[in-house]
């Protein structure tokens, strides 16, 4: 009995169908963790303002738009151990920005676009106004347009009678250390726009401000051209990334 017994257990056993395996509940998928992190930011922004983020967070921030689906915090803080401060990282050429890691061609090309922006809104703050009482906002926009390019330019701000800015013209693009600069083009150029007063800008993209011999005796040159016309030359502003001088101010012209 004790075999049969057996047999029919090995039996039954055998007709019962095999369960299928489980199937694995799929874990939980996380959302990446930038993603708390961008909103976050956004609400410290929102809540106390841009003052309350440091250069890197903004910059952070406004990389959110450009990378959408990334970590942006590396590429922010690589951008300013390479330039510095975000004046410099906004003002940096594309070629050398898309040398960071993160930074493509179109990223690169964005934040061109986003200085390019911020210059504008710095004219438009002095764009028609008596430009002598507003020369905090000159100097402001003068540094965002110039202080960071990898050439020399020559600048020249045409103003009308009553100071207020006319034009603001690049005249000549040079090398890294030269622009060559013709006194008659300046004058001739002023009449054209009845300017009667001008301030001419150039920046040094070594960083250092300090007038050179021939940034004297050429200013000097176009003020012995322009004033037979009737036209004054204010001052000579030469921008570097570290401040700027005024030949006014230091008492070369």
């Amino acid at each position: 009995m004790g075999k049969a017994s057996d047999d029919d257990e090995r039996s039954f056993f055998s007709e019962v169908p095999a369960r299928p395996a489980a199937k694995a509940r799929p874990a939980i998928e996380e959302k990446p963790h930038y993603l708390g992190h961008r909103d976050r930011l956004r609400e410290r922004f929102a809540s106390a303002g841009p003052d309350a983020l440091p250069d890197y967070e903004l910059l952070e921030l406004l990389l959110f738009r450009l990378i959408p689906r990334a970590d942006t915090k590396p590429a922010a803080k690589a951008l300013l151990a390479r330039f510095g401060t975000l004046a410099e990282v906004l003002g940096a050429p594309v070629g050398l920005l898309q040398e960071v890691k993160g930074i493509g061609p179109t990223v690169a090309l964005d934040l061109k676009i986003v200085a390019a922006t911020a210059q504008r809104m710095a004219r438009s703050e002095i764009h028609g106004r008596e430009v002598l009482s507003s020369w905090q906002q000159l100097l402001d926009y003068c540094r965002s347009a110039m202080a960071f390019e990898a050439r020399e330019q020559f600048r020249i701000l045409f103003l009308d009678k009553k100071n207020a800015l006319i034009a603001d013209e690049v005249q000549q693009t040079g090398t890294v250390d030269h622009t060559p600069v013709y006194p008659r083009e300046v004058v001739k150029r002023a009449l054209e726009l009845s300017a009667t007063a001008i301030i001419l800008v150039h920046n040094h993209p070594s960083g250092d401000p300090t007038p050179s011999h021939a940034d004297i005796e050429m200013t000097k040159q176009i003020i012995d051209t322009a004033k037979p016309l009737g036209i004054s030359v204010h001052d000579h502003l030469i921008i570097g990334r570290k401040g700027y001088a005024s030949m006014k101010g230091l008492l070369l012209i």
